[in-house]
């Protein structure tokens, strides 16, 4: 726990989302800090203590208090749940820009190249989750969310129902990555990698109006 306060102060990743997460919770009422909320729930997450109940345990733990710096009982998991429901596309959009900043900013040399690797994976679901939909891959209820990294670093998660198509939102999302990366490396080239599931008309034709974007399919080794 305090090897992670230290490296999450060294990159300032819980600041900047606490920073860009408006709190709308009344003043009067509030007892535990927005970033302090971030870092307890940032901190589990990094140990493997997924589950917002967890914290209805992990609240009274004194490793945890000390990284998150707050003298006394932590927030209870229905806390950190009301945090988590205020949350709005605007606050999504911001997270998104700080996973990007965090990753433009770990990086100490121009970047000439940068590849960006695409992938949906599935969230099994239990019990009447909204947005349920079963998926015959998969064989269960489950989101599927959309994923983009470059290297180890994750610049988006869009959750989406699994009913949609699994290249859904793809070119819309690659054209507001481009343009962010491209602010910090006017002259960077994106090589854009994934399987056949995302060759779509839509990622295709976004590829082409990119004048140093190139789509690659891992499987095939097509360049397009």
């Amino acid at each position: 726990m305090l090897l992670l306060r230290r490296a999450d102060e060294h990159i300032g990743l819980a600041r900047a989302v606490a920073k860009v997460f408006a709190d709308r919770r009344r003043s009067a009422s509030v007892t535990h800090a927005a970033g302090d909320l971030f870092r307890q729930r940032l901190y589990a997450l990094c140990c493997c203590w997924e589950d917002v109940t967890d914290h209805n345990t992990l609240r009274h733990d004194l490793a945890l208090h000390t990284a998150v710096g707050h003298d006394g009982v932590l927030a209870s998991g229905p806390t950190l749940c009301h945090l988590a429901a205020t949350c709005t596309p605007a606050h999504t959009a911001a997270l998104h820009g700080v996973l990007l900043d965090q990753s433009i900013a770990s990086r100490a040399e121009t970047s000439q190249e940068l590849i960006v690797d695409i992938d949906a994976t599935h969230i099994p679901l239990h019990g009447e989750q909204e947005k349920a939909h079963f998926h015959r891959y998969y064989d269960n209820y489950c989101y599927l969310p959309l994923y983009v990294f470059c290297g180890q670093d994750l610049l988006a998660c869009v959750r989406r129902p699994s009913s949609r198509d699994p290249a859904s939102i793809l070119s819309a999302l690659i054209k507001l990555l481009a343009q962010r990366l491209r602010q910090k490396w006017p002259q960077v080239r994106l090589i854009v990698r994934g399987d056949s599931g995302f060759y779509r008309p839509a990622a295709l034709r976004r590829f082409d109006k990119g004048a140093s974007i190139t789509s690659l399919d891992c499987k095939k080794t097509q360049r397009c």
